[in-house]
């Protein structure tokens, strides 16, 4: 699988550098900004002035780019090349977050954050199991994860994707009941899930779920 991440990564920042070429900065950037807005309406998620939050898998424009009442922590492995090699991303825009360079299979701490976001990332990882394990770990108790996936519509096209590198971004191929099943098994309850858009192959799903 690690072959497979490194592959998927390459990619990711191609893509990412191919996506914004031509959309001008301020005016993506105030897209972004309505899209997550309108994405934890969706969601009845409130994120309380002051609170901890961690976006992890962050991304040049992730969910950090709003959270500016709140103390953040965002990390990404790709983050030196999103700073290097995207304009729309600077770390200095955002005074109140913290940025970190870092794999979520490197996250540490026990108990740290009031609410986790974890958007369209978790399937990008090398090692999900080892990721969900540090990011459930990380959250404190009563705390509230977000978690978003593409999740597969058909069980044999998930088995084919498996075999052959037919989504290459994404390193894991997983349905819905799949995910719900590792925020279930590691104690989690999972206060709704909602679905956000529908495609062909997949549907995209955010699962928000508490820490007991």
């Amino acid at each position: 699988m690690r072959w497979r991440w490194k592959i998927a990564q390459a990619v990711e920042i191609r893509w990412w550098q191919r996506y914004l070429k031509n959309k001008e900065k301020s005016d993506y950037l105030a897209w972004k900004t309505n899209y997550w807005r309108t994405f934890l309406d969706k969601c009845a998620v409130q994120v309380l002035e002051g609170a901890y939050c961690l976006d992890a898998g962050c991304g040049p424009a992730g969910i950090f780019t709003i959270l500016d009442q709140q103390k953040v922590d965002a990390i990404d492995p790709l983050l030196d090349t999103y700073g290097s090699k995207i304009d729309h991303f600077n770390p200095e825009e955002y005074p109140y977050a913290k940025f970190k360079n870092q794999a979520l299979e490197d996250l540490e701490g026990k108990d740290v954050y009031d609410y986790i976001f974890c958007l369209n990332a978790i399937n990008h990882v090398s090692d999900i199991e080892l990721c969900m394990d540090r990011l459930w770990a990380a959250l404190k108790p009563k705390g509230t994860l977000v978690l978003s996936i593409d999740s597969h519509n058909y069980k044999v096209f998930k088995h084919i994707f498996r075999l052959l590198p037919g989504d290459i971004l994404h390193p894991h191929q997983y349905d819905l009941k799949e995910y719900e099943n590792m925020v279930t098994n590691r104690g989690g309850n999972i206060v709704q899930t909602i679905q956000i858009d529908k495609a062909f192959w997949f549907n995209y799903y955010t699962i928000v779920a508490t820490k007991q």
